[in-house]
C-alpha cells in the first residue's frame, strides 16, 4: 500500500514539473522539435517514403494483361458484396 502512494505523488511531481518546465514558451519549442525528430527516425514521413516512386502500373492495368485485371475485379468485387452485406 505504502508503495502505490509513493508512487502516486512520484507521478504528481514529475507531471507538476514537466507543466512547470513546458509553462516557458523556448521550453516548448524545444520540446516540440525534439519530437518532431525523434518521431521522423521512428516513422519515416510519406515524402521521405517517395524514393520508391514513380509508380509506373499504378491504377492503370493493361487491357491484356490478364492477372492484373484479375486482381482489381476481385478488388471491386470484394467491396461490392461488403456492401451488399451490410445494407441486407
Amino acid at each position: 500500500m505504502k508503495r502505490s502512494i509513493g508512487m502516486t505523488s512520484l507521478v504528481v511531481a514529475g507531471v507538476g514539473a514537466s507543466a512547470m518546465w513546458l509553462s516557458n514558451k523556448p521550453n516548448r519549442i524545444k520540446a516540440e522539435n525534439f519530437l518532431r525528430t525523434w518521431k521522423r527516425k521512428i516513422m519515416p514521413t510519406v515524402f521521405e517514403k517517395s524514393e520508391q516512386l514513380p509508380i509506373h502500373k499504378g491504377g492503370h492495368p493493361h487491357p491484356h494483361d490478364i492477372e492484373d485485371n484479375k486482381m482489381v475485379d476481385e478488388g471491386a468485387m470484394y467491396s461490392v458484396k461488403f456492401y451488399n452485406e451490410k445494407i441486407q
